[in-house]
């Protein structure tokens, strides 16, 4: 069990409506990102709050501290996810969507975002 609690219809659409931006792209679930060259999948991951749940700003800041060491080698960036006055940390990484997805699970984390090259951005649950 990877400890994913289940998405709320309220953490579901605050996912869906929230703003994510990494490295220059500026990304919408359901709308296409422009700027996205070459191939491969890029997944927005994070480590904070997992399940949607809050969790504190020391806490989250060490998780995403092993995340960045679990991403050693892999080429990322950072970057951040918003819904209004909300916000929180992120990595936009070049992972295959099933690497993309296990990392978060990893983290207890409900969703990935995923942009592919000329395609709408998509949210991804883990589960």
């Amino acid at each position: 069990m990877s400890g994913v609690l289940p998405v709320t219809p309220k953490v579901l659409r605050a996912y869906r409506l929230s703003a994510y931006r990494a490295g220059g792209l500026d990304v919408r679930i359901g709308r296409r990102v422009s700027g996205v060259a070459g191939r491969g999948d890029i997944v927005f991951v994070s480590a904070c709050n997992p399940g949607g749940r809050r969790y504190p700003d020391g806490w989250n800041a060490r998780m995403m501290a092993r995340l960045y060491e679990r991403l050693r080698g892999v080429p990322y960036v950072g970057g951040e996810g918003r819904l209004g006055r909300w916000g929180e940390p992120l990595v936009a990484t070049w992972l295959p969507l099933a690497r993309g997805k296990r990392l978060a699970r990893l983290f207890r984390q409900n969703a990935v975002v995923l942009v592919r090259r000329g395609q709408v951005a998509r949210l991804v649950l883990t589960d």
